[in-house]
């Protein structure tokens, strides 16, 4: 998947992370055949060519953040002096006036300047999460998502409190594809995983293609993700297996509504591999110190087999080094009653054990104090 060689129109790309995990990249199509000045803008600023600002700041969109989310409108992002939606700088002053509106708000995936008003365009902009034709004859409309829809999608859906998104989602790298150049949306790795970061993206025929070659697909995804994994690299490994996660949604959000054709075998050959992705991925982040993550995966690999003992384990795991030890001997409990002769279950729960009754001794004396 390569930037057209036949058009005008630069394309240009921002990757974006979610906290200290990678979402993926979104490509982007400039419309400088109707508002070239706009266009223009955009592009230098996802390259930083223009240097340093009037603030002095970086005329660059790398490092700044998505500070703007609203579920179902949009996404904003583009202020990278304040990172709060009060900054920003275009490259020909600190702002520049409307071009025109010819291009409307008619979808998902548009890219529009956000503005405070007639004739303040900076480097602000905001990507549509559905049609807003509200915003008609009021922003300018610069360019669409052309790979990528699946990074808005998650962003749009990220927890906020007044728009302001939770967790840090932040534009790390962003540049241009020159005509003929990839769009960088595959891995290209060495390993079985051939297919873009999400499954919109890709040229899977997922209501047509043999169920078969479909969980195929999923399995290669996940077994990259085991390769990273015994390689000790955890973060790429996390990477591969929510990959795995996205394409196995995506194949059941088709299936429920394209295909009448897959038995109750086939759907759990998938929600099989899907639990087995949620514990590796839990695994992974047990590694990194992200327990709470880990236990919300093993919740939701319960949600698909709650008769798993490893989803237990894990869990309980995680609650241990989070201290919660009475959670983390229920969950080892239950893993012990579906594996008894599981040693890594058995350890764990003596481990467990221990520390609960040195708790128990502790408090004992605490309270002895008390009466004395």
């Amino acid at each position: 998947m390569t930037a057209p060689a036949d058009t005008d129109n630069p394309y240009v790309f921002i990757d974006v992370k979610i906290g200290d995990e990678v979402t993926g990249r979104i490509v982007l199509e400039l419309f400088a055949d109707v508002c070239p000045r706009t266009a223009e803008n955009f592009r230098a600023l996802c390259t930083g060519e223009k240097g340093v600002g009037k603030k002095g700041f970086p005329l660059h969109y790398k490092g700044c953040r998505f500070h703007r989310i609203i579920e179902n409108f949009m996404i904003q992002g583009g202020d990278f002096t304040n990172h709060d939606g009060t900054g920003g700088e275009s490259i020909y002053d600190e702002k520049f006036d409307d071009e025109n509106f010819d291009l409307k708000h008619s979808s998902d995936g548009i890219l529009s300047m956000a503005n405070a008003g007639p004739n303040t365009n900076g480097s602000q902009f905001f990507i549509t999460l559905a049609e807003t034709p509200h915003l008609d004859g009021k922003h300018v409309v610069c360019g669409k998502v052309v790979k990528g829809l699946g990074v808005t999608k998650i962003l749009g859906k990220l927890k906020t409190e007044g728009d302001k998104p939770i967790e840090r989602c932040e534009i790390y790298d962003c540049g241009e594809i020159k005509p003929g150049e990839s769009f960088g949306i595959t891995d290209n790795d060495g390993t079985k995983d051939i297919f873009p970061q999400f499954p919109e993206d890709s040229d899977v025929n997922f209501t047509g293609a043999p169920v078969p070659e479909l969980v195929q697909v999923v399995e290669d995804i996940k077994e990259s993700g085991n390769l990273a994994f015994k390689k000790q690299e955890v973060k790429t490994a996390i990477a591969k297996y929510q990959k795995s996660l996205l394409y196995i949604n995506h194949m059941k959000e088709q299936w429920g509504t394209k295909r009448d054709d897959i038995s109750d075998n086939e759907t759990s050959s998938l929600n099989k591999i899907a639990v087995s992705c949620l514990l590796n991925h839990a695994l992974c982040s047990s590694k990194l110190g992200w327990y709470d993550k880990a236990i919300n995966d093993c919740n939701k690999a319960l949600e698909l087999d709650d008769k798993n003992p490893k989803a237990y384990f894990r869990r309980g795991q995680a609650y241990n080094l989070i201290n919660d030890i009475e959670a983390a001997k229920e969950d080892l409990h239950r893993a012990r009653d579906l594996e008894p002769s599981d040693k890594g279950i058995l350890k764990e729960l003596e481990s467990v054990t221990k520390k609960i009754k040195v708790q128990r001794e502790k408090e004992k004396k605490i309270y002895a104090k008390l009466f004395q």
